[in-house]
């Protein structure tokens, strides 16, 4: 299933959320520096994001 770009916002800043409350990250970071929306988005290349996506019914 091809992730539209809202769906892809919706998911990274919902698991940057999820980060800065403090919530372990799933990938290692090689910075101190390194923000909650970058570590977000490699978990979401990587394909670790503990998230899913749900769509009800058909658009037409």
């Amino acid at each position: 299933m091809e992730l539209t770009k809202y769906e892809i916002a919706r998911l990274i800043g919902a698991r940057a959320l999820q980060l800065s409350m403090g919530a372990p990250p799933l990938v290692k970071t090689d910075s101190v520096r390194t923000s909650f929306i970058d570590i977000a988005e490699v978990e979401l290349e990587k394909g670790i994001i503990p998230l899913s996506v749900v769509r009800n019914g058909s658009a037409s």
